[in-house]
């Protein structure tokens, strides 16, 4: 992982700040930025390949980039549908990598093979690999060890729904046995779709168990998996930023 400038987390510091004498997240250091809905999957607990708002062209994303380097965001995540369907991906990642926030990648392409990972991951601080069901990529699980040859902050991040809760532990396992973290997450119900969101309290237990078979290997701090039963809304210090460069209002 590379550094920033001096000033970048200076910035940073003073955001932080000014965010606890305000009492409120007035500065965000989060920016998820969906670079397109276009997705080669239909997942049935996601909605975003049913959109169709137009994408911002490769200049529009370069501006979109320049505004966040000069703001208090300190991590951008180039998210989709599939960033790897654009064609321009290569020169977002580069150019990304030249400003002042780190970049995380999250792809669920199933044939990672046939695109130049090993000269994409020189641009991407952290690369997050969607595999689960919904994908069908659950084979991915055997390529582990050559994930992590590309990027040494590799992650496999899986979404989990009521009828693949029991699939879970082998999922960790895997992972723990080639030194890989995983982000699990909730398969939580969009419009559109149908509600495959696990049971909550069942789901945060069964978190928690594993993340004591496993330790060091799950990516979900307890007070996550335990808001997950009190409805505690999103904080404002994370923004998401739709294809068309417009800002969603913080989630509830």
């Amino acid at each position: 992982m590379r550094y920033l400038s001096a000033a970048k987390y200076l910035r940073a510091v003073r955001s932080l700040i000014a965010n606890k004498i305000r009492g409120e997240d007035a500065y965000p250091f989060y920016a998820s930025f969906k670079l397109t809905n276009r997705c080669r999957f239909r997942c049935k607990f996601c909605n975003v390949w049913m959109e169709t708002t137009p994408e911002l062209d490769t200049a529009g994303v370069k501006k979109v980039l320049d505004n966040l380097s000069k703001s208090s965001v300190i991590l951008v995540s180039f998210e989709g549908g599939e960033p790897l369907l654009r064609s321009d991906i290569g020169e977002l990642l580069e150019y990304a990598s030249s400003k002042s926030f780190y970049l995380l990648f999250t792809t669920s392409e199933p044939r990672l093979d046939h695109y130049p990972m090993a000269d994409y991951a020189k641009y991407i601080d952290f690369l997050h690999i969607s595999v689960d069901e919904g994908h069908k990529n659950l084979f991915m699980f055997k390529h582990l060890d050559m994930f992590k040859k590309w990027n040494r902050s590799v992650c496999i991040q899986t979404v989990v729904t009521r009828d693949d809760l029991p699939q879970l532990e082998s999922k960790v396992k895997r992972c723990y046995e080639a030194g890989i973290k995983i982000v699990v997450m909730p398969a939580v119900h969009l419009d559109k779709t149908a509600d495959y969101f696990p049971d909550a309290e069942i789901f945060m237990n069964k978190c928690l168990s594993l993340k004591t078979k496993y330790p060091k290997t799950i990516i979900a701090p307890d007070g996550y998996l335990k808001a997950l039963n009190n409805g505690t809304e999103c904080s404002a210090s994370s923004i998401i930023i739709d294809v068309d460069g417009r800002l969603f209002y913080p989630c509830r």
